[in-house]
């Protein structure tokens, strides 16, 4: 596919302008494809029944075709057609996070094309509770298919200069919906077992998840307590800046340590250094250049808004190495830390 004329439109978070949204709207309806923000980070999509349309979201993130989307509806009657049953578990998730970052994969029914499911016998299907996604996928009158709105392996888009940085040229239309509060991707959750296991940790945290249903699991490839992916499949980068990141993991005086030993040894490799670490060990990198702080450890929601912004920004200083200090896995530290592990290919330092 050749490059596109990609057009830029400013949309109220808050109060959605309708006739703005109904230009996005029908370019969904034609077959295009349109970003647009949700609270976790910002999807690229396309009518989610359309293959042709699917297509064309693979092509412009150069996503491998064997890799689902997520389908978003704007209301729960929606769901019906798109899935074989829905369980007392899944009406138990629904009625607590719908609309929310939660994602529950089911059985699909047989509208669902193959394209937006790589060949899979079932269907991720989301409901956003971002005013602008939900509106838009009404308008649209049909589920919206979408992943995040930035090249393949790169870091997620939590600003709208991120997907044009990315996209530009590559998708009809961009929506200027602000920055995206939750700042990391949805929560997967596989409801068609028992009992639901977690397939991608995100903005419903574990925690969560178990006072609504008791028992849940988490997919064993999520198990990095040895620094290394226990499935192939896990050792390829995600969330992915230019730089090569390596994640520091162990009590914070350790992390700062090691942290500082490793800058001394690739500053003299001649190479340029960034460091992201978190508000209470700021301090300990006074009178260090290319130090960033994500937010604090104590709350790690405050750090997922930053953390994609914070890889993105050293790129642009230009530096080679990022050393990140891990954090807790507790709540959103779980989300957090599958991300940064992803983000530097399982380069992991345990000290």
């Amino acid at each position: 596919m050749k490059r596109m004329e990609t057009k830029i439109l400013k949309v109220s978070p808050r109060y959605p302008e309708v006739d703005k949204l109904k230009i996005a709207a029908q370019i969904i309806k034609r077959g295009g494809t349109a970003a647009f923000p949700t609270e976790t980070v910002y999807g690229l999509g396309a009518n989610g029944l359309n293959p042709a349309a699917i297509k064309k979201i693979f092509w412009a993130k150069g996503r491998p075709l064997d890799n689902p989307l997520i389908l978003h509806i704007a209301e729960i009657n929606e769901l019906g057609a798109l899935v074989k049953e829905v369980s007392f578990q899944a009406e138990k998730l629904i009625s607590k996070f719908w609309p929310g970052p939660i994602t529950l994969v089911f059985k699909k029914s047989f509208i669902v094309p193959d394209e937006a499911t790589a060949g899979l016998d079932t269907v991720a299907i989301r409901m956003p509770a971002n005013s602008i996604a939900r509106m838009l996928i009404r308008l649209s009158e049909c589920p919206i298919a979408a992943p995040s709105a930035n090249l393949s392996g790169k870091p997620s888009p939590t600003k709208v200069e991120h997907v044009i940085a990315d996209l530009l040229g590559k998708v009809d239309l961009i929506i200027d919906g602000g920055d995206t509060p939750v700042g990391v991707e949805s929560t997967v959750i596989d409801v068609t077992r028992t009992p639901p296991m977690i397939l991608r940790p995100g903005g419903i945290t574990r925690e969560q998840l178990e006072e609504v249903l008791g028992e849940i699991r988490v997919d064993q490839m999520l198990d990095l307590k040895n620094g290394k992916p226990r499935s192939p499949g896990l050792k390829y980068r995600h969330y992915s800046p230019d730089a090569q990141v390596i994640v520091i993991e162990g009590a914070p005086k350790n992390r700062v340590k090691k942290i500082k030993t490793l800058l001394r040894e690739k500053r003299n490799q001649g190479l340029k250094v960034g460091v992201m670490c978190v508000d209470e060990t700021l301090k300990m990198y006074e009178n260090i250049p290319n130090v960033l702080s994500m937010g604090k450890e104590k709350r790690p929601e405050t750090i997922a808004p930053n953390m994609y912004n914070c890889l993105r920004g050293f790129d642009l200083k230009g530096v080679d190495v990022i050393l990140v200090e891990g954090i807790s896995e507790r709540g959103m530290g779980l989300a957090i830390m599958n991300r940064l592990r992803k983000a530097a290919g399982f380069n992991v330092i345990k000290v």
